[in-house]
């Protein structure tokens, strides 16, 4: 059975194919008639893939190509396709991807009933690459170097809002504990908004002999603490500041810990400087921490507005305006200069997380 299942799905590629080549050398619209005659929910299950859906996690990891497609399915019931979603019928054409019209219902079924925004593909897993992987960085190629450590997060949702606010700040590589790690999945992805499938993400089994090895290299190890513990200078004797009160003068590794333990003690003894987020009130008992995507969020935007490239005030105010004038002279700073902000259609990316 599953020998005529792979001999089908493989027949069935090579028809829709062959079927899209035959409309692109007629110069057809990608997503017009050719597309809605397609046969529906014609799927055979494959093995060894997964299910990535959204419209940006599938954008993404087609012009990152990192990952092996087997197939891209998008949601019928639409006469043609536009914009982003005619760009990935177009990539898919262009690499011999089979591309299929599920309906709605079967795409929900398939997704467990996510986000899909009409978008899925069968494409296979992305693993960290070990930490060796990530190459040497001497502190004095770049003091405003920065690595965000992570440890032991477990949900995917926070780990790809994570990833999304580091992506957006410039961060530039991303470490985690192999151990007790959510995993690199289509989830995390989503809640990237696909920046899981253009960042580089490194793993090590040694989280503590990793921290302590870029001590030794001049690397400044900052860990973080909740507001609870920040109060008690006796839990700790390694300093504690407000991020706000942080300078960031030298190449940094930024380190947080599990969603509810925190760090652990062997990782929090390997750094140097502990940073927290002061609240401005008094908290009762159960709301003295924040979720740690969101303490990732402001960690890492108080650490990187001391960047020598962020936009000054000026040019914030300048952007803002930029926005508001679609007509804006085009020697102005653009929104697409800047590392954190996307040209793309918003309309297209709604419903995205």
């Amino acid at each position: 059975m599953a020998l005529l299942s792979t001999i089908w799905g493989a027949t069935w590629g090579r028809l829709v194919t062959r079927h899209f080549s035959h409309a692109a050398r007629r110069g057809e619209r990608p997503g017009g008639e050719e597309l809605s005659r397609l046969l529906l929910d014609d799927l055979v299950p494959t093995s060894r893939l997964e299910l990535l859906f959204g419209l940006s996690p599938c954008l993404l990891a087609l012009r990152a190509a990192r990952r092996s497609v087997a197939r891209l399915l998008l949601q019928a019931g639409k006469a043609g396709l536009q914009g982003e979603r005619a760009e990935l019928l177009r990539m898919a054409e262009a690499r011999d991807i089979p591309v299929l019209r599920p309906r709605r219902q079967k795409l929900d079924t398939m997704c467990r009933y996510q986000v899909h925004q009409g978008v899925c593909m069968e494409v296979s897993p992305l693993r960290p690459r070990p930490w060796s992987a990530a190459g040497e960085a001497s502190p004095g190629d770049d003091p405003q170097q920065l690595w965000l450590v992570l440890e032991g997060i477990q949900d995917p949702r926070n780990f790809g809002a994570v990833l999304r606010s580091a992506h957006f700040l410039g961060v530039d590589k991303i470490i985690t504990s192999r151990r007790n790690s959510c995993p690199l999945t289509p989830v995390v992805s989503k809640a990237s908004a696909g920046a899981m499938e253009v960042m580089d993400v490194f793993s090590t089994d040694d989280l503590t002999g990793f921290l302590q090895t870029k001590a030794q290299q001049g690397w400044l190890v900052a860990g973080t603490v909740g507001c609870s513990r920040a109060e008690d200078p006796q839990s700790s004797e390694i300093p504690i500041t407000s991020c706000l009160e942080f300078l960031w003068d030298r190449p940094t590794l930024l380190v947080l810990g599990n969603e509810g333990s925190g760090l652990s003690q062997e990782v929090q003894a390997s750094c140097q400087l502990l940073l927290t987020i002061l609240p401005r009130r008094q908290l009762p008992p159960g709301l003295e921490s924040l979720n740690v995507s969101v303490a990732a969020g402001i960690l890492l935007h108080s650490i990187c507005s001391q960047w020598k490239g962020f936009p000054t005030e000026g040019e914030r105010r300048q952007l803002l305006q930029d926005l508001q004038e679609p007509s804006a002279r085009s020697e102005r700073l653009s929104v697409a200069q800047h590392p954190g902000l996307s040209s793309g259609s918003e309309k297209e990316r709604q419903n995205e997380s």
